[in-house]
Formats: C-alpha cells, sequence, structure tokens
C-alpha cells in the first residue's frame, strides 16, 4: 500500500504498510516522537495532532487513524509549532501558567490548544470545558491548562500555520496486506461493496479503531466513507432533517444547536472534541451498541435510514433498524446512506439524558430521549427511548400507552415510570446494576416531566439534567 500525506509541511509517501497502521504507530516508528501513545484507545489525549479539514485544524487522535485515511491531506503535530528557537504561542501559554509537570500529556494538551488558538467560536466557558475534555492530565491539574487555553483561545494567531488545501482524490490498493477503497462517489462505493461483502465499513475509525489497537485486528478489506461528498451535510425542508450518514458529529452538533436543539443537547455529553471531529452519525448508529447515545435520540424522534446498495434503495424505520444486540437491518452490500429526522413542532416536549460515571468523555450507564405532545390537557403521543436498558436501544412501549390519551400530570407520569420495571430486564455489569438501572430509568421519565411541566424544554448545553429526590 502506497499512501502519501504532509506531516509538519513535508510530503512524505509511505509504502509497503499494512492498511489498519495508525497514523500515532507510524509517527513513533518514524522518529516523530513527540506525539505520545498513552491508552491507545481515544480516551486520554496524549496522542492529538491535527488534520486539515475544511479549511480548519481538527484536534484528532491519532491512535485510533488508518494512515491511509490521510491519503493526501495534511496532519500538524507538536514538532512542528515552534518556528527555530521560538515557541509557538500556545506553547508560551502552558509554560506561563505552569501546565505542565511531568510532560507525558503536554504535546497533546498542546495540540488541542492549538485548535482553540484557532477557533472563533469559543465565547461560552463551558465551550472551554468541552475543548479539553479529551485531554487527561494526573499530576499538573486542569486548572492551569484550563488558564492557558483561556490566554489563547480565539486568538488566531499569525503563526503561519494555516490549514492547507487537501486532495479528496479516490485511493484503491489492493495489496497482499489487504484491500483499502476509499471512494469518492457513492455509486462506486456500493458497487465495490457488492463484490466485496465481506468488507467492514469505516468512517471515522472512532470504533473500528479501538479493534485495530485494542484487539489487533487485521481487516481483509476496508471500504472508507469519508471521502464521500454525498453522504455529508444536512439539509431541512418540509419539517425533515436529513442528514448523510458520513456527516460528522461535530458538524451535527454546531448545526443541532439552532436546528434540533435536543439532539444537541445529547451530544455535548457524548465525547471529546477529538472523537467529535471523527465520528459520524452513520457510523454511531450502525455500532448499534445498547449505549449508544444517538438512537435513543433518533428513536424519540421517529428517525428513518435511507439504506443504499448497488441493486437500489430502501427506508427502514428506526424501530425496525436495530433488530439485535450489535446487529441492525443492513443487509449485506448496504451501506446507510441517510437519516431523516423530524423537526418537532415548536410546542413538543422534548428531552434528552445521559447517565454516566463522569459527566465528560464517558459511556452511559443509561441514556433516554423523550418526546411528548399534548393538546387540550391529554398527550396524544409519546416516544420514549432507552439506551442500556436492554440488548438494543428500545422504546418503552407500555409506558407510551399508559400516557396517550391521559393527561399530563404527575401521577400519570408517575404510573408510567412504574411501569418500566417491567418492561426492561438489564443486565449487572461494571458499570451499573441492573437494580441501579431500573431506578435510573424511573427517575428519568419522573425529571423529564419536572422540567416540561410548564412549557416545552429548551436544551441550553450547559444547562444540568434534571434531578428528582424520589429513588424507591
Amino acid at each position: 500500500m502506497a499512501v502519501s500525506f504532509t506531516v509538519d509541511g513535508q510530503v512524505v509517501r509511505v509504502e509497503g504498510l499494512h492498511p489498519t497502521t495508525t497514523l500515532l504507530r507510524w509517527l513513533r516508528e518514524s522518529g516523530r516522537v513527540g506525539t505520545k501513545e498513552g491508552c491507545a484507545e481515544g480516551d486520554c489525549g496524549a496522542c492529538t495532532v491535527v488534520v486539515a479539514h475544511d479549511g480548519r485544524w481538527r484536534a484528532v487522535n491519532s491512535c485510533l487513524i488508518p494512515l491511509p485515511s490521510l491519503h493526501g491531506r495534511a496532519v500538524l503535530t507538536v514538532e512542528g509549532l515552534a518556528r527555530g528557537d521560538r515557541a509557538h504561542p500556545v506553547q508560551e501559554a502552558m509554560v506561563e501558567a505552569l501546565g505542565s509537570q511531568c510532560g507525558y500529556c503536554t504535546p497533546g494538551f498542546v495540540m488541542t490548544l492549538f485548535e482553540g488558538a484557532h477557533r472563533t467560536d469559543l465565547d461560552q466557558p463551558w465551550k472551554l470545558d468541552d475543548q479539553l475534555c479529551g485531554n487527561l492530565c494526573r499530576c499538573t491539574g486542569y486548572r492551569p491548562i484550563r488558564d492557558a487555553l483561556q490566554q489563547v483561545a480565539g486568538t488566531c494567531p499569525d503563526d503561519g500555520l494555516a490549514a492547507p488545501a487537501t486532495d479528496e482524490d479516490a485511493l484503491r490498493e489492493d495489496g497482499e496486506g489487504g484491500a483499502w477503497f476509499a471512494p469518492t462517489r457513492v455509486s462506486e462505493a456500493t458497487a465495490w461493496l457488492a463484490e466485496h461483502p465481506e468488507a467492514r465499513v469505516i468512517a471515522g475509525a472512532t470504533d473500528l479503531g479501538l479493534d485495530i489497537t485494542q484487539k489487533h485486528a487485521r481487516f481483509a478489506s476496508l471500504l472508507s466513507v469519508d471521502r464521500l461528498a454525498e453522504l455529508r451535510g444536512i439539509e431541512v425542508a418540509a419539517g425533515m432533517a436529513t442528514i448523510g450518514a458520513a456527516t460528522t458529529l461535530v458538524e451535527l452538533e454546531d448545526w443541532s444547536a439552532e436546528g434540533l436543539p435536543v439532539l444537541h443537547r445529547m451530544l455535548r455529553f457524548f465525547g471529546a472534541r477529538q472523537i467529535k471531529h471523527r465520528a459520524t452519525i452513520g457510523g454511531n448508529l450502525c455500532n448499534a451498541s445498547p449505549i449508544g447515545d444517538l438512537a435513543p435520540v433518533v428513536l424519540a424522534l421517529g428517525g428513518a435510514m435511507e439504506l443504499v446498495s448497488a441493486s437500489g434503495a430502501r427506508t427502514v424505520s428506526a424501530d425496525d433498524f436495530f433488530v439485535a444486540y450489535r446487529r441492525t437491518a443492513l443487509q449485506p452490500g448496504e451501506l446507510l446512506a441517510r437519516v431523516r429526522l423530524p423537526i418537532p413542532p415548536a410546542a413538543t416536549k422534548l428531552g434528552a439524558y445521559k447517565v454516566s460515571r463522569r459527566r465528560e468523555l464517558d459511556i452511559s450507564a443509561v441514556s433516554a430521549a423523550f418526546q411528548v405532545r399534548v393538546a387540550e390537557d391529554a398527550v396524544t403521543e409519546a416516544r420514549l427511548a432507552y439506551g442500556g436498558m436492554a440488548a438494543t436501544p428500545i422504546r418503552a412501549r407500555a409506558a407510551e400507552a399508559l400516557l396517550v390519551g391521559r393527561p399530563w400530570t404527575e401521577e400519570t407520569v408517575r404510573a408510567a415510570a412504574d411501569s418500566l420495571r417491567e418492561s426492561f430486564q438489564p443486565l449487572t455489569d461494571h458499570r451499573a446494576s441492573a437494580e441501579y438501572r431500573h431506578r435510573v430509568a424511573r427517575n428519568l421519565l419522573l425529571g423529564f416531566f419536572a422540567e416540561t411541566r410548564e412549557q416545552p424544554f429548551i436544551a441550553l448545553p450547559d444547562r444540568p439534567t434534571a434531578t428528582v429526590q424520589e429513588v424507591g
């Protein structure tokens, strides 16, 4: 396999590597050891670099990116920031704020600060926290590092490091080590997938990358969809949002702040910037994890999936998309092309919740999303969706039935919440016990009622989720 890309302004050509070789591994094996390896699963941020995308530098986890994904693109590492003996402004800020002790995490933090320095939208305190939440520090403490970010955020320094234009040409390699195809047209992708039904589809690799780094998987065939412009972007028409499956979560988050606030609320605590710059809505849904955080929102909104193959297209409702543990309705040769989400009327009561051991960058124990419509003091429609309560993301249909046709009162909601225990049989695992999940699921519905008793909930990104004292 031959891959060409730019690293710190230098064009490099790499040959003879397996397509599952990660950027981090190549950087360190080529002598560029400023970028560190910590967890190798996208949790610690020690491996953070920035990649040029849409005219901007985007912070990403180099431990999860297969090298072929970077063909024709540009990478900047911590070793490319300084100019001669002069440190970059973000490096100077870290020194002035005393933001480094052992220094192991520092290169990753510096690259996160570099992206923050070139952002123009870090205008709220929660956004500073969000910018840093993908980097861990075990000895310095976060206050001085946050101070350094606050010093440089949005300054857009004249550092001569503007993000260059990138080459989005297709890449096809069929070597002995494995096949990699990154087409630029959906028709090419479906035709190739018909010939390679065993191929794994890869977008941002934030999940598949774990198979590579943790399980040492070496896939025979990989179809990359991150160059398919047809599968990117969001269109809103006639009360329906159509989202390309390869749309990244950062793009989705930016749009949903105004376009669909209930989705924005879930995305705020979905994961780190480094993850959301690579992860896609299609990848998250096709992963079909029972604790995937987007699925409950899609179920609650009554979404649908557009699937394409060499033989045509079909649409599957979100209710029918998740068929078993980590299994979807996708057939061999099919791709998820678009996700369609109805935009609820203004008076709709909406809520989204994620419960995890820590607020930032953690996997949920229970997640939930709710949509309730009330007319003339009675519930006319209810969609209550949960993650972490079954082998798939699932709706609480018995509770929905107890709400519809009844007044939106605490008595009605308590009856629906009590019915959840009979509807779900969650597992006990290292994240939570079954009893804990039962109580949290019940309390989330009660909290949703508390938030929406008087009016629809307006989801602000820094607003805490509702709490209710009763847990019995």
